[in-house]
């Protein structure tokens, strides 16, 4: 697009509809030439507004710039629900004709109105959309005493997050589900998630979890080629350092203290894109992703039957999102979008992965290898010798049984480089 349309307002919209709109809305409404919409929010409009009205097409994010175009020189209204800057098409299109060209007159978001309805102070719940998001990205919020608000992608998911919390060990916490916020029809039910009949909801709804353990977790699926099957029902701390149990794991798997300190050296930060070599069970690169929701990943790893156990234990643990690549470095990594930090757990001994990791790296990008075998172990010094950094040799006792009594097993030591690209 060449030019800015020739006004552009968009209004949030709550299901109370034309009554519930303030003056200003109700002006850039009527003076509207053209307004788009869902065809539920254009129904909401009274016939006093003639600008006209065009439903979004579906798929809507591929369609959008073409629609602007065809009609950049009328005056423009997008109605949004609720506020259209929260997880709403104003953000889209900001996004895409900058904050000048886009006013936005906002409604009370949903959120708002179920935090209002429930007494619930919103600095003090957690929030979650799963309007386009998988229910597994429900996991890293789940913990006892703590609410959260989730906005709903439709009748379904208030029965998909019911389950997902009885699967966790949650099925006592309440759920209550309130449809049709500011409605006339405006409806809530509310009960234990574990026998919560929602058989029967309104698309238009928010789902309002307070978080109580206790309920028996339901049978976790086999793991057909796995040698542990994991047990997800305890507490997930948000620091790094998840207990092993969680994975799923034929052994190749960064033990919990070891990983707890690669974190700590690779020190994630928001916004940031993690490549992961070799990344076995894809310990890393989940808990990176564990540390802040703007954390990405990418887990690059050459064995199939590896690749899907990444796959279920990044949605399990709640980061779906992670992007598994199945290959081996360093021609797996060729076309990856570009990293910010590198961690290699396998493959460093492989000629040219250290080479490539580096190149792809920005000036000021962070790079960490662990080495647990004495050839690996002479490449990560050699690179050490070459381009300084910190080199650290980590070992781990853990108590064990010994006949009767207990003593000390020492894990493989492990030796951790790390350096910063100039």
């Amino acid at each position: 697009m060449t030019d800015e349309p020739a006004g552009l307002t968009v209004v949030g919209i709550g299901a109370d509809g034309w009554p519930g709109l303030s003056g200003t809305a109700t002006a850039a409404l009527t003076a509207a030439q053209v307004i788009f919409g869902s065809s539920r929010q254009l129904a909401l409009l009274p016939d006093e507004v003639q600008g006209d009205r065009v439903p979004w097409p579906s798929p809507l994010l591929p369609a959008l710039p073409g629609l602007l175009d065809t009609h950049r020189d009328r005056r423009i209204a997008v109605l949004a629900s609720g506020d259209p800057m929260f997880h709403g098409i104003g953000a889209t299109l900001v996004r895409l004709l900058g904050p000048g060209a886009v006013h936005v007159v906002p409604h009370p978001s949903s959120v708002s109105l179920a935090a209002a309805r429930l007494g619930w102070p919103l600095p003090e719940v957690d929030i979650l959309s799963l309007v386009t998001a998988a229910v597994e990205e429900l996991h890293p919020l789940i913990h006892p005493h703590r609410k959260i608000l989730i906005l709903s992608a439709g009748a379904h998911t208030p029965a998909a997050v019911a389950t997902l919390l009885t699967a966790r060990g949650y099925g006592d916490s309440t759920v209550t589900v309130l449809s049709q916020l500011g409605a006339p029809t405006e409806s809530e039910i509310s009960g234990r998630a574990s026998s919560l009949d929602l058989s029967e909801i309104d698309p238009l709804n928010v789902i309002a979890v307070a978080c109580s353990a206790g309920t028996a977790a339901a049978p976790l699926p086999d793991a057909r080629d796995a040698v542990s099957v994991p047990d997800r029902t305890g507490p997930r701390p948000l620091v790094p350092g998840l207990p092993d149990a969680v994975f799923e794991s034929d052994g190749q798997l960064t033990k919990r203290e070891v990983r707890a300190v690669t974190l700590a050296v690779l020190g994630p930060q928001p916004g940031e894109l993690l490549w992961d070599i070799g990344a076995g069970s894809g310990s890393i690169a989940i808990e990176w992703m564990r540390t802040h929701r703007d954390c990405r990943a990418v887990a690059v790893e050459s064995s199939p039957e590896r690749v899907g156990r990444i796959v279920r234990n990044a949605a399990a643990l709640g980061v779906p999102k992670l992007r598994v690549v199945e290959g081996r470095a360093p021609g797996a990594l060729a076309g990856l979008p570009p990293p910010d930090v590198v961690f290699i757990g396998g493959g460093v001994t492989r000629d040219g992965v250290v080479d490539a990791a580096l190149s792809a790296l920005p000036p000021g990008g962070r790079l960490v290898a662990n080495a647990v075998t004495l050839e690996s172990e002479a490449v990560l010094a050699a690179w050490y010798a070459k381009l300084g950094g910190d080199l650290t040799r980590l070992a781990v006792q853990r108590a064990a049984p010994v006949g009767g009594f207990t003593g000390w097993r020492a894990m493989m030591p492990v030796t951790i480089w790390s350096v910063t690209k100039p």
